[in-house]
């Protein structure tokens, strides 16, 4: 029993442990994407953290598997059709609702606030699901509530400023010519207006709403981009207006931020670099 229990624990002790191996070989393979194009063998292997000598061998077993290929004309590096094929097997069983569900339970839990997913649906963005945080706070919202008008909600704000214009224009457009004369100021929108918020958006990377569309309620909502670059959804987090921090670089919105950009990454979207 003594043997069977020692045995369990040293193969539990060499899963943890890896192959060195491999992990020292698959730093070449993470420089080639860091880099996003093919590399002359002193560059990639500096990139990676190890000697020419000691990469090559390595290059010549990934080319051996088509994880790497190497120009016959320039002799530079790039990632191989077999690394491609592995690339669009992971993105094509990517389902980013499901990628985004887990982050926002924890994001829910460490800011104490109301997190939501939205997605662009036929009427505008339409909130799919609600992550409650421990702390109760009455949101009059539920899945498949539509978030318009688009220019007066944090969620509303990233898909105005963020989709191609052909997409949104008619919402906006609307939306201009039905509160462009509204009673209440709050309400009122002007090209001018429009243009100021979408540009807003666009500059902090996010959206904010103090007290819209909601009254008493404040949101921050991020944009989560797919590996194409393209709007896949956003999450917003929303509380009181007395215990909501608004700054644009208060933890609450860094916070948010950030867990729509670990979302991204997740949906294969590589960070802008310099």
């Amino acid at each position: 029993m003594d043997a069977d229990n020692n045995g369990t624990q040293e193969e539990r002790g060499s899963e943890r442990r890896g192959i060195q191996s491999i992990e020292v070989g698959g730093a070449l393979l993470q420089a080639l994407v860091r880099v996003g194009a093919p590399m002359m063998l002193k560059d990639l292997a500096r990139e990676a953290g190890m000697p020419p000598a000691k990469a090559h061998p390595y290059l010549v077993s990934f080319g051996k598997l088509g994880l790497i290929e190497q120009d016959p004309l320039t002799g530079r590096y790039g990632l191989g059709p077999f690394s491609l094929q592995m690339g669009l097997t992971a993105l094509h069983a990517l389902d980013p609702l499901k990628a985004a569900t887990a982050e926002i339970s924890r994001l829910a839990d460490e800011i104490q606030l109301n997190v939501a997913i939205a997605v662009w649906g036929n009427h505008g963005p339409t909130i799919v699901r609600i992550e409650e945080s421990s702390k109760p706070i009455h949101v009059n919202m539920r899945p498949g509530t539509v978030m318009t008008p688009l220019l007066l909600s944090a969620t509303g704000r990233v898909f105005a400023a963020l989709l191609p214009a052909r997409v949104t224009r008619p919402l906006v457009e609307k939306e201009l010519a039905t509160f462009a004369s509204a009673p209440q100021p709050a309400l009122r929108l002007s090209q001018r207006h429009v243009d100021e918020v979408l540009a807003e958006v666009r500059e902090h990377g996010m959206a904010r709403a103090l007290g819209n569309p909601i009254p008493g309620i404040n949101a921050f909502s991020a944009p989560v981009f797919d590996h194409s670059g393209n709007l896949a959804l956003a999450i917003t987090a929303m509380g009181p207006a007395g215990s909501f921090d608004p700054d644009w670089e208060g933890p609450t919105a860094r916070r948010v931020k950030a867990c729509a950009e670990q979302i991204s990454s997740r949906l294969g979207r590589v960070a802008a670099t310099g």
